[in-house]
């Protein structure tokens, strides 16, 4: 069945003074199926039981030129059930919303805890947090998945027409959309009863410029995915952009190559986030830097004796990071520990000063205590919660600077804007970062366009380089859906704001005689 935006609101409360997810009507509400849950896992021994039950609905979309290529609609709501028993986490899950089969869950998580507890060397403490009742929700002016196809769709085939329009070199324009909603209701054993709605959107298109004799290029839009609605994207001007973005891929195919060497780097927030992201975002996560998890991201060089000591930059860099931020992909009220979301600094003055934390960490060193940072994600109501990234954010700077001052001040360089591909070892240090898009500067202004730009430092080295960062009236706020971790993985939506900022005497390299 169907259920409206306008539905949901007006749903029977969950909690006191609280508006209802959207649950199906015809099932038991999430309390009492969250009750039965708590109560077997405690008659059964266990010390903390949560209970999450979780509906997620995605849309993603795809179009070529003048018609759609193909859309996915799905719709995920089940019931996953975690405890504690003899310091040892367990875990169980299912699609069947009922008291019976979350009672049952919870006597199968308390024999897993069980079966762990034999292999534990470390009892699991929570560090202390307190209970919370309250509703939290994306604030939205209009629901994504409400919107037609059909004008999601125009929206993009009207950009493809300018586009190449524009530019009659423009040979293809693949456009999308990614958006989701995700309802989930927390309860716990120490009595929180937290009820979430999170609406996240994105899309874009990329145009492909081809020459004979030159190849091809392509250029993309630089609109972030947010924590929004469809006004997002409403407000974006994807139309309007369309023949810039088409005259910037034929210069980009038209441009010289890089010449190699050190160079002054100015790197725009649509690039500079994803640097962010690598270098600092997954460094700084206290399970890899103890060695606890290293699927696909890797470990870290930063350890847990160095808190406080490990300088990863100069005094420019101020680094935070959050669930709070308005827009952001991670952000929320609580985690899915239930603890209520916060901002804290990582790095301050260029000294590491914290680490992205989690409850069951207390005591581990690194931890920073007394609460956990609000870090715990689960994708999905079939995974287990663990630490996963929040948005981890570059600071503007507190002198006055534009981005037009900056790249006034700049004699010789390189501008990049938006990202490519990269590269990044197992411990977060050596790395190369492409872009989409770079500029030649002289003598304090934007000259020409360049090709196949790619630059490698290491993180200390790379950030101890930055000697100018923009101010507040420049900070934007980029990110991805998709950050994967753990084994079996899980995709966590993350956003790093940043302004533009500049670097001195960075290698760069002709990423295309690399590829070559």
């Amino acid at each position: 069945m169907t259920i409206t935006r306008r539905e949901l609101l007006a749903g029977a409360a969950l909690l006191p003074a609280a508006r209802a997810l959207a649950w199906v009507p015809e099932r038991p509400r999430p309390r009492d199926v969250a009750d039965a849950a708590l109560l077997a896992a405690m008659q059964a021994g266990a010390t903390y039981a949560d209970v999450r039950l979780v509906r997620q609905r995605r849309q993603n979309l795809a179009t070529r030129d003048d018609h759609l290529t193909s859309i996915s609609d799905t719709d995920s709501y089940g019931l996953g059930v975690r405890v504690l028993k003899r310091g040892t986490w367990g875990f169980a899950a299912a699609p069947e919303i009922t008291a019976g089969s979350a009672s049952a869950l919870a006597r199968k998580a308390v024999q897993i805890a069980e079966a762990n507890a034999a292999l534990e060397r470390r009892p699991v403490q929570l560090a202390p947090e307190p209970p919370h009742e309250d509703s939290w929700e994306t604030p939205i002016e209009k629901d994504p998945l409400r919107v037609p196809v059909k004008t999601k769709v125009s929206l993009l085939v009207e950009a493809a027409k300018a586009a190449r329009a524009a530019v009659p070199q423009i040979r293809a324009v693949t456009g999308f959309f990614r958006l989701a909603i995700e309802e989930k209701a927390f309860f716990s054993s120490e009595g929180s009863a937290i009820e979430q709605m999170i609406t996240r959107t994105g899309g874009g298109y990329t145009v492909t410029a081809v020459e004979e004799g030159r190849g091809f290029e392509t250029r993309r839009t630089s609109l972030p995915p947010r924590g929004a609605g469809f006004e997002h994207v409403e407000r974006a001007g994807f139309v309007e952009q369309a023949p810039r973005i088409a005259r910037e891929a034929l210069d980009k195919l038209r441009a010289d190559r890089v010449k190699p060497g050190p160079r002054d780097l100015v790197l725009d927030p649509s690039h500079l986030w994803l640097t962010i992201h690598e270098s600092l975002g997954h460094s700084t996560e206290l399970d890899r830097v103890l060695g606890y998890e290293a699927n696909f991201a890797g470990t870290s060089f930063a350890t847990a004796d160095q808190l406080g000591k490990l300088r990863y930059g100069g005094p420019l860099m101020h680094v935070t990071a959050d669930r709070v931020e308005p827009g952001g992909l991670a952000t929320c009220g609580y985690d899915d520990d239930g603890v209520a979301t916060q901002r804290f600094d990582l790095i301050r003055d260029g000294m590491l000063v914290a680490f992205q934390t989690v409850r069951d960490q207390t005591g581990l060193p690194g931890f920073g205590g007394p609460r956990s940072s609000g870090c715990s994600y689960a994708d999905s109501w079939a995974s287990v919660p663990f630490q996963r990234m929040p948005n981890v954010s570059l600071m503007p700077g507190n002198a006055p600077l534009t981005f037009d001052e900056l790249i006034a001040q700049t004699q010789d360089g390189i501008c990049i804007m938006g990202d490519g591909s990269y590269s990044i070892d197992h411990q977060r240090k050596n790395f190369q970062f492409g872009g989409d898009f770079f500029w030649q500067i002289e003598n304090g202004k934007l000259a020409r366009p360049l090709r196949k730009v790619a630059y490698q430092s290491n993180t200390p080295e790379f950030w101890s380089s930055m000697d100018a960062v923009c101010d507040s009236r420049e900070w934007r706020l980029y990110g991805a859906f998709d950050d994967g971790k753990g084994e079996p993985v899980q995709l966590n939506p993350v956003s790093h704001g940043c302004p533009p900022a500049r670097f001195r005497k960075v290698r760069v390299i002709d990423a295309g005689a690399v590829q070559s």
